[in-house]
């Protein structure tokens, strides 16, 4: 059994800030009853250890008596705190004192309320003192700065090479920092780490901190607990940056007060340090999704389930979709999760949020569907139709239907979404036009690092393509793209350190495989095999960090090469 003190020091500060703010009587009654309880419990954990109680029927009695207790103050402060939406106060209070959390499971007191939030104060005076940022990237650093605002004792460790720029900002913050090792002695010595996303849960230190029971939590989690807003959260294998930046686009066009971000470069964190948002649009990769504990946006974008970084899940598609589906697993019956009924990964999803489906084949009486060129939403009754798209391909009709279902959703006018969805410009390194060289097209997918997001971009091509492929294989089924590759492509140049598994692939589908060694000798091979009318498109299928630092890097050493031909 813990030490009672973290929890009455928990009582105390609810109570400090009660008398701070000067609340309502009603609230600092309920706010006293808490901390009250927690305080007799002080004298119950003693009259659980005394010799004199042997009778472990008279132990139950206690706990039952106090478990009681607990379960009447969280239904007392339901109805009064149920509009705020963050975190489980008395969770909290059950994480810090074993006692609540150990005996109190057969009444399900963990699960009585919702997800309450803390305030701001309240939280940086009771939750961890000490946070450990592992890994130094945007996240990371953005997740440092918020919690050295918020009053934290921040430690920053990477084990890799710290750039210029983020040096420069944890040292204008006054954040310790380490590169190129993590200490675990400074590391172990925390109440709390936020990991970087890159980082597997498999690493020997992210273990050693699981064993000792200290939280590990995502960047997005954390910023999560500092914001008010209205949060669309958008998953899937593929498309997830496009309608992510679609309904961002959409939002802003009705002029709301909007952060777009997450996966797209500009960090949840960094950006909640400077000030809030009255609405947030995250893309959220699988990998974000693992470390998330009380996280729940008010709508969820579930665009598709396709194999992809199988290397970090055991290469078993299961646990891939487990991770993703947790985007919906803090949802409550308030909230909307959009998903696609098309995808059979999404047949056994279970949500307590209500479920709007979409699809490119079916109809929906209550959602959203493909038909005859028209993209038609149902909701609540009323029916928006929209045939002009500034992106196309049948995955950018996907993509677009979701975000205009999410608008719809958070109840943006139909023609402020129409003329967003004609206006919108296309995303850099997704099916982006570079040039056109003596008649030969040359078009920058460096994004597409799955089979699922090259299958999309080999069906969007109209004109024979000599195809640049290769990268980190993430555990790819090339058997997928296989009819695809016989009747769109003429020539493969396979551009990476191992190529074994591309070429035995198409070995006999396609007549011209030939391999580059980087991205000047890839671009100048597609240049001779193409003829004029052709189309040179770039689209890996796989991730980019054997020969280039990330997808943008490989995408724009691709057009640089473009350029000088």
């Amino acid at each position: 059994m813990k030490d009672a003190r973290p929890a009455l020091r928990y009582a105390k500060a609810i109570l400090n800030l009660a008398k701070e703010k000067s609340v309502e009587t009603e609230v600092n009654a309920d706010m006293q009853l808490i901390a009250s309880t927690i305080s007799e419990n002080l004298d119950l954990e003693i009259m659980l250890k005394s010799p004199v109680i042997k009778s472990s029927d008279k132990k139950n009695a206690l706990i039952k008596i106090f478990s009681n207790k607990i379960h009447v103050i969280s239904l007392g402060i339901f109805d009064l705190l149920q509009e705020n939406k963050r975190m489980n106060m008395l969770l909290s209070i059950a994480k810090q004192y074993s006692i609540i959390y150990d005996y109190s499971k057969s009444i399900q007191v963990a699960k009585v309320t919702t997800a309450i939030p803390l305030t701001t104060e309240l939280e940086t005076k009771v939750m961890a003192k000490r946070i450990v940022v592992l890994g130094a990237g945007i996240s990371g650093v953005g997740a440092a700065v918020l919690a050295k605002k918020k009053g934290f004792d921040v430690f920053v460790s990477d084990k890799g090479i710290i750039t210029d720029d983020n040096k420069a900002v944890l040292l204008n913050n006054e954040i310790e920092w380490e590169e190129g090792k993590h200490t675990y002695e400074q590391i172990l010595n925390t109440d709390e780490v936020i990991k970087s996303p890159g980082i597997p849960d498999k690493m020997n230190l992210i273990q050693q901190l699981i064993a000792k029971e200290i939280p590990v939590i995502s960047e997005v989690e954390f910023a999560f607990r500092y914001t008010k807003a209205k949060i669309a959260a958008i998953t899937g294998s593929n498309g997830k940056t496009t309608t992510t930046l679609l309904l961002g686009h959409v939002l802003k066009s009705a002029g709301l007060d909007v952060l777009v971000a997450g996966n797209v470069g500009v960090g949840f964190a960094f950006s909640i340090a400077e000030r809030d948002y009255d609405y947030i649009v995250l893309e959220l990769s699988s990998f974000q999704l693992d470390n998330i504990q009380s996280f729940r946006s008010d709508v969820a974008i579930l665009l598709n389930i396709t194999t992809d970084h199988l290397d970090r899940y055991d290469y078993k598609l299961e646990n891939y979709a487990a991770s993703k589906l947790r985007i919906t697993e803090n949802q409550t019956a308030q909230d909307v999760l959009i998903y696609n009924v098309d995808d059979t990964m999404m047949n056994t999803l279970v949500t307590k949020a209500k479920k709007i489906p979409i699809s490119l084949t079916k109809e929906q009486s209550e959602g959203g569907f493909y038909n005859n060129k028209e993209i038609i939403i149902n909701l609540n009754n009323n029916t928006m139709t929209m045939q002009e798209l500034a992106l196309q391909g049948k995955h950018n009709v996907f993509n677009s239907m979701a975000a205009a279902m999410a608008a719809r959703v958070f109840e943006i006018k139909d023609t402020v979404i129409r003329q967003a969805m004609i206006d919108f410009q296309n995303i850099e390194h997704r099916l982006e036009y570079v040039l056109t060289v003596h008649g030969i097209d040359f078009i920058n997918d460096s994004k597409a690092t799955n089979v699922n997001a090259c299958w999309y971009a080999l069906e969007s091509m109209t004109k024979d393509v000599v195809w640049i492929v290769g990268g980190v294989d993430k555990g790819n089924d090339y058997t997928e793209l296989a009819d695809m590759v016989t009747e769109k492509v003429k020539a493969i140049i396979c551009l990476g350190e191992n190529n074994e598994n591309i070429i035995n692939a198409f070995r006999g589908k396609v007549a011209t495989i030939v391999q580059a060694s980087n991205m000047k000798d890839a671009v100048s091979q597609s240049y001779t095999l193409a003829n004029k009318e052709d189309v040179v498109l770039l689209s890996p299928a796989c991730a980019s960090f054997d020969l280039f630092k990330n997808y943008e890097d490989r995408g724009l050493q691709f057009k640089k090469e473009v350029r000088n031909l």
